[in-house]
This record gives structure tokens, sequence and C-alpha cells, in this order.
């Protein structure tokens, strides 16, 4: 281990103490790791994302890197829980342009954001954009089906003088159902559901929702062809990947109906489809004919993701560096059971915090979990060097930043979410180590602002939590095997501990802060 960490080279911290925003010196660190995850939200807010990706310059705009004439040739669409307000903000910079729009949002979203005050992230009055909000529960539904033939309508009446720019966020599949008829939309869920209960993998049942869909996997921007199509993307997935982020319908990718047959066929589904399924899939060729419009191919859309998991861990590790701390990205891709993620955060918590030479086995298994959460080894050995330098100068104080999207084992039918049940599950494995401010603090939260069916995003815990509830007489085991983390922390201490900033208006799946503190060591 000492080989691998030994290519690490420190760097200086020294001179960001000067940096030190007084404003936070006064803060606890519970208060601190609640200020890190606002930072990181107000990152990646959708009309902040969009208005550092476009660079206007008179007739012109750049976006990512590639620039685009402007004249009155700007046509919009969008689909997704966060795309009211990127389209706001796209009217503000470039609506002078703007012919028209077709926006899909879920249901209620624009009376929600009003009784928030989040007025900036609606539309004006006057807007050439038409809403369209539909996908109730988040499913697909008629409305949203409506909406989808709308965008559709608006792509295929474009022409080579257009530029079209397609909005997404998380949520977008929902709110851009358009099955290639005859199927219907509640034919293509019936579909799905069947494959993913006979056990389809994830690759699986995209392929046949791409085969079964006239907008998916590029079906969008084939019917805006011959116009020039920019995505700007909100990415909820890990790996920001083009195609699977709302089924990446301006990413091109060609499915073939023999494909997907022998996919049900290998579920032995195939000789129970509906006969609208059977009929498409018996089509020879991809999913469409090529336009009318032009017989050529269409291009390759430019899509930009401007908002991500990454970016919004980049600006919280700029905030905690005010507060004084040493920021360091763990990774933005962790997964896997929340059991074994609690682990890894506990154990290097116990690495950061040992006063003397951590034992060599914490460092290993760490190496060993890295695999079954997502994150590389190099990552791994990057991190704990960093929290090794920090405790070795005696001084430092760190912060390990990291997000993405665990999963939870159901066993009970409690009240809770990811978040606070790895929050929960931290602070039994912190157990034994000293309680703030000399001890670490961890917190996990949703930035869509929703932890599972709770009013919560997720929970700050401590090494004090199993003392605190049992004091208290709360069983952690019991809500645990129940996954009732929500109940457990809305009792322990009238739910101070719990992490509720309402309404964020964006989603880039989670984050996570463990915050450790200065550990005086002990020198041999």
């Amino acid at each position: 281990m000492a080989r691998f960490l030994s290519l690490f080279r420190p760097q200086p911290f020294l001179g960001l103490l000067g940096r030190r925003n007084p404003t936070f010196c006064n803060m606890s660190m519970d208060s601190q790791a609640r200020e890190t995850f606002r930072a990181a939200v107000e990152a990646v807010q959708p009309d902040t994302v969009v208005r550092q990706s476009i660079e206007r310059n008179g007739d012109s705009v750049v976006i990512d890197g590639c620039r685009l004439t402007l004249s009155h040739n700007l046509h919009l669409v969008g689909f997704g829980k966060a795309v009211l307000g990127m389209a706001a903000e796209v009217e503000r910079i470039l609506g002078d342009h703007l012919v028209r729009g077709v926006i899909s949002v879920p249901h209620g979203i624009q009376q929600t954001l009003q009784q928030h005050g989040k007025s900036h992230l609606l539309l004006e009055a006057n807007s050439r954009i038409k809403v369209m909000e539909g996908a109730k529960h988040n499913l697909p539904d008629d409305d949203s089906l409506k909406a989808a033939e709308g965008i559709k309508q608006l792509a295929t009446e474009l022409t080579e003088k257009d530029l079209l720019l397609v909005l997404i966020s998380g949520g977008g599949s929902a709110l851009l159902p358009a099955p290639i008829p005859p199927i219907s939309l509640q034919e293509k869920l019936d579909v799905t559901r069947r494959l993913a209960a006979a056990g389809a993998t994830i690759q699986e049942l995209n392929k046949v929702r791409r085969a079964l869909s006239l907008l998916k996997g590029g079906g969008l921007a084939h019917h805006a062809h011959p116009a020039q199509v920019v995505s700007l993307i909100l990415s909820d997935v890990i790996g920001d990947p083009l195609d699977l982020i709302a089924s990446g319908p301006t990413v091109t990718c060609k499915v073939w109906p023999e494909e997907v047959s022998s996919i049900l066929e290998r579920h032995k589904l195939l000789s129970s489809m509906p006969a609208s399924v059977t009929q498409v899939l018996a089509r020879q060729g991809p999913r469409w004919k090529e336009n009318d419009k032009h017989s050529d191919s269409p291009g390759e859309a430019l899509n930009a993701v401007i908002g991500s998991n990454t970016v919004a861990l980049t600006c919280a590790g700029q905030r905690v560096r005010e507060l004084g701390f040493r920021p360091v990205v763990l990774s933005p891709g962790v997964c896997g059971n929340v059991r074994l993620v609690s682990r890894l955060y506990g154990l290097l918590a116990r690495f950061a915090c040992s006063r003397e030479e951590p034992p060599p086995e914490i460092a290993a298994e760490v190496l060993r979990l890295g695999p079954e959460v997502g994150v590389e080894s190099w990552d791994l050995c990057r991190t704990m060097q960093v929290l090794g330098e920090e405790r070795a100068e005696g001084w430092g104080a760190t912060c390990v930043l990291a997000g993405g999207e665990p999963t939870v084992e159901l066993t009970g039918k409690g009240r809770g979410g990811r978040n606070q049940e790895l929050a929960l599950r931290v602070g039994l494995e912190l157990r034994g180590l000293e309680l703030p401010p000399q001890g670490p603090v961890f917190l996990s939260g949703g930035t869509d602002g929703q932890d599972g069916p709770t009013e919560a995003a997720g929970a700050v815990t401590d090494a004090g939590l199993y003392d605190e509830a049992r004091a208290q007489g709360l069983d952690i085991d019991s809500f645990l095997s129940n996954n009732d983390s929500y109940t457990f922390f809305s009792r322990l201490s009238a739910g101070e501990r719990l992490l509720a900033p309402g309404l964020t208006c964006t989603n880039v799946m989670d984050v996570h802060v463990l915050l450790i503190p200065a550990i005086p060591i002990k020198i041999s």
C-alpha cells in the first residue's frame, strides 16, 4: 500500500488558509456540511448551467466550442424535470431569435415553482415556448404523449436553415413517450414491464425501448434533419452516457427489429407480444425510413453535458476551501449496496482520524471494497494519499466529496430513501470515533431535494448517533430492517439531523460529504 501511495506528491495547502471566508468561521461542522451540499445544488441550477454554457456574441452563439449563426431561425424543444428553468434562461439570452418552442415538463411544475418563489425559472407571459405538463407520478401518460407529438411535429417541419436547440434533463424519458404506430403507449409500457420482470438486463431493456420508439435513440435528431441540432443536457446518470440520459433522443443508435426479436425470444416473451408489436418487429431494417425531406442520412447532433454530478462536486470543493478544508473528490459514480458504501466511508474516516499510523488492514479493505461500489483503485489510493498527508501534517482538515446512486435492499415497508439509510449506516460505522468538532461528520443528500417518498433529501450524522438514539429509546437495527430511516431521523432529536432543502429544481444524483477535522497525531 505504501508503494501505491508514494506515487502521489503532496499538494501545498498552506496557501489555502488565507482564503477562508470569515462568514463561515463560527459554523458547526453540521452546518458546514449542509453549506457544502447547498453549494453543490446551487452549481447545477437549470438557469445557472444554461447561462454558463451559452456565449452570445451579437447574431452568433458559441456552445461547447461550436459557433452557430442566429438568423431568426432558432427553434426549441425540451423534456425533463429541470427543463422549464433551462428554457426560461435560453429565452432570456436568445429570445430575439427564437421562432417557437415546445417543452414537456412534469405535471404541476409551474404552480409548484410559483408557490416556492421560484418565478425566475418560469417563462414570461409573452413567451414563444409552449409548456405542456404531463407524466403524473413520473409515468408516461396521455398528456406526455401529446407533448411528444407536439415536439415531433415541430422537429419534422424544420429545414436546413433552422437550428433546433434541445433541452434534456432527468425524467425526460417519461416525458417523451412516442411509440411507433400502431403500438399504443400502454402496450409499450406493458412490454418493458414484462421484460424487466423476466430478468432482462438494463442494456436489453434500453434496446427494446428504443426499437419501439420514434424519438428515443436518436429518433428526435432524425426527424429534425436537415436542421442543425444542438442538445444541452443536465445529466442524472452515472458517467453521463449520452445514449442513456432520457434514452438519448439526439444520439444516433441503430437498433434493428431482428435484434429486439431475439431479446424477446431469449426471455420467452416473443410469442405473447401484442399484434402491434409483432407488426413493427416484422419490418425489415432500421426503425425509420429516411426522411422524405432529404435522401442523405442525418448528421450528428452536438450534445453538450452542461450540468452533472461532477460539476456539483467541483463547486462543492470550492466552497469547502472557503470553509477551511482541503477537498478531495473520491468519485461521482458511487453505486452498489448502501451497506458496502457505508462501510467504505467508515473505513476512510478511521484511516483519516487515526492518531497513529493506521493499520494496513484498513487500506487493504478499502481497496477490496472499491470495485463493489463503483470506485476505481486509483481514486481510492489518491484519496487515501491526501488523507494521509493531512493526518501527517497534524493540523490539516479534509473533506472527502463523492456522488452517485447507491442502492437499498428492501426488506421492510417503512419510509426512507438511499440517502437517509446511507447516513444512518455511516453513523453506525463511525461509532467509537470522537464527536465533532474533534471527530468526523457525514452528509448524504439527493440533489433533487427528495429521498424516496419523503420530504427530506437526506441526513447528517456523526459518531454520536448510536448513543443519541439509545438515550432516546430508538432501536437503530429495527428501523434499518424495516427500511424506515425517515421515521428514525424524524423522531431522533426532533428531526434536527434531517436534510430538507425543499424544492431544488434540479437533479444530478446524490452528493456525499465527509468532513474530517484536523487530527493531532502522536509522533514516535
